[in-house]
């Protein structure tokens, strides 16, 4: 950085102008602004790309000189690497605000987004309302019933197929064979509609083909067939 040029005292003893801002330079780019209110806020100019650019560092005096030539420094050292900070604060702000929206979510009873439950209901919605009122809500009821608890709340590409597998074993051991099956299909459509939807990769259900018990007297159709799940 090149020499700094501000103290507090000069800081202090500027006063506003009330028709137009202040500036008051401490080199590198960094300088307090003051506006006619008497309103004081760091801004830094830096250029990268061959763009000019300016990002707020804080208000004066909560940031002090001190404070605001140690941001200015630790920007300016993103700069140099390649970095656009205010890029960088965007995506930051951006984080914190889906991790506020995850916890609001949580905190509503909702699920959290690109979970299980949440793919399944965006695809319940999408897909399913053609279908009779009783169909939707037996499908719907296995869901809430035999997979949401368990599994409902996971990020959907991080569910693995042993996990699957045990919740869809649970359903098989109580003797509701056919409910498994059928409850299988359907989380293979959801996985599914995950995939299009940039939610997942994989269709981790396809892995436990014939690890169920079959079916006695039954012949199940093909997984695509929707109306027969």
């Amino acid at each position: 950085m090149s020499k700094s040029v501000l103290s507090d005292a000069t800081i202090r003893a500027t006063k506003p102008n009330n028709k137009k801002d202040v500036r008051l330079f401490d080199g590198s780019g960094l300088y307090l602004l003051i506006k006619p209110n008497d309103s004081r806020w760091w801004r830094l100019d830096y250029s990268i790309d061959k763009k000019r650019k300016t990002l707020s560092i804080g208000t004066y005096p909560v940031t002090s000189l001190a404070d605001a030539r140690k941001k200015a420094f630790e920007l300016k050292k993103q700069v140099a690497e390649g970095v656009d900070p205010s890029i960088n604060r965007k995506a930051s702000k951006e984080q914190d605000a889906k991790v506020l929206e995850e916890k609001e979510r949580i905190l509503n009873g909702q699920p959290p987004i690109d979970s299980f439950k949440y793919v399944a209901e965006e695809w319940y919605n999408k897909k399913m309302q053609q279908m009779a009122d009783s169909y939707r809500g037996r499908l719907y009821s296995r869901l809430e019933r035999d997979i949401f608890p368990y599994i409902g709340n996971q990020p959907i590409s991080d569910i693995t197929a042993q996990e699957l597998l045990t919740v869809i074993q649970q359903i098989e051991s109580r003797g509701a064979i056919e409910s498994a099956h059928r409850t299988l299909r359907t989380c293979s459509q959801i996985f599914n509609y995950g995939i299009v939807t940039g939610r997942t990769q994989t269709d981790i259900s396809a892995s436990l083909k014939g690890a169920l018990s079959s079916v006695k007297g039954s012949h199940f159709s093909a997984i695509t067939d929707i109306k027969q799940l």
